[in-house]
């Protein structure tokens, strides 16, 4: 199957991301919001992050224009009703997801591919949820999206062998390297990275060692760009302490079990960077 068309349903950080490496991959993408408001900021921060590149040598302003021209906005569901694929991206909610899958499997035609973004959410169970399990499929960017090299695709229970080499080839026509894993809780790479944060939280916790120091020996040791705690802030604690509950339920892996300094810090609003304090404190940025 030849893909040519994209969907996104939802343009927050990771949506407006997807969007931008499809558009900048000469698909044609509808995406698609609740509101005019949330709409337009996803698209602005496109443009932002498009005019960015142009400004850092890394595209033309000719690819910039290009890119542009292939993104339509939309609050219409139904706008994406003739495309290949669509990609959900909407918050780590079963129930929301599920909904939007349903409507999704009762507008767009037989032979489009539906993909869910989630990072720890059973595929296989959103896959249920429609007439078109065969068709259903995890397309777990990581974020940033532009920038990342990977793509991790999680393969239902349900999953056809001709939908997964077709989202293989979509992948890898997004310049993505390609990651398969089974449909199991944080699949690969959450599983890891939660493992990760999850031990220096602990060492933190403990009074073992200060955050700036267990960053410093994941970065400095093993060459991440950037420590896990680090990261945490800079992914949203909010998103990493659901993501973790959301992993602990479906595993009962006492490994994955949430932590109580996460929970404290996101019960009072330390969200990590897009709040000024996480495990360190930031300055506002514009």
């Amino acid at each position: 199957m030849r893909i040519k068309r994209v969907g996104v349903v939802g343009c927050g950080f990771m949506g407006a991301g997807i969007v931008q490496v499809c558009a900048q991959s000469g698909y044609e993408v509808t995406v698609v919001e609740i509101s005019e408001q949330i709409l337009s900021k996803g698209i602005a921060a496109i443009e932002y992050y498009l005019g960015r590149g142009v400004e850092k040598g890394r595209i033309s302003q000719h690819d910039r224009d290009f890119a542009r021209s292939r993104i339509k906005g939309s609050i219409t569901l139904e706008d994406v009703s003739d495309r290949d694929l669509v990609i959900e991206a909407t918050p780590e909610d079963m129930e929301l997801k599920k909904k939007v899958f349903v409507q999704l499997d009762n507008i767009c035609p037989g032979h489009t591919i539906l993909c869910t973004n989630t990072s720890c959410l059973s595929v296989t169970e959103l896959a249920r949820a429609t007439n078109r399990p065969d068709s259903v499929i995890g397309t777990h960017f990581l974020s940033p999206v532009p920038p990342s090299k990977l793509l991790e695709i999680v393969r239902a229970d349900t999953t056809s062998g001709e939908t997964l080499e077709a989202v293989k080839d979509f992948g890898r026509s997004l310049g993505k390297e390609i990651l398969v894993a089974k449909d199991t809780p944080g699949f690969i790479f959450n599983y890891l990275l939660l493992a990760l944060t999850g031990a220096a939280v602990r060492l933190l916790e403990n009074g073992v060692a200060s955050a700036e120091d267990i960053d410093k020996s994941m970065a400095l040791g093993l060459g991440h760009p950037i420590g896990p705690l680090a990261l945490a802030d800079f992914n949203g604690l909010d998103v990493g302490y659901m993501v973790s509950c959301a992993m602990y339920r479906r595993s009962k892996d006492p490994c994955l079990a949430p932590s109580v300094i996460m929970r404290e810090m996101v019960e009072s609003g330390r969200l990590g960077r897009k709040t000024g304090e996480g495990f360190y404190k930031y300055k506002k940025e514009k």
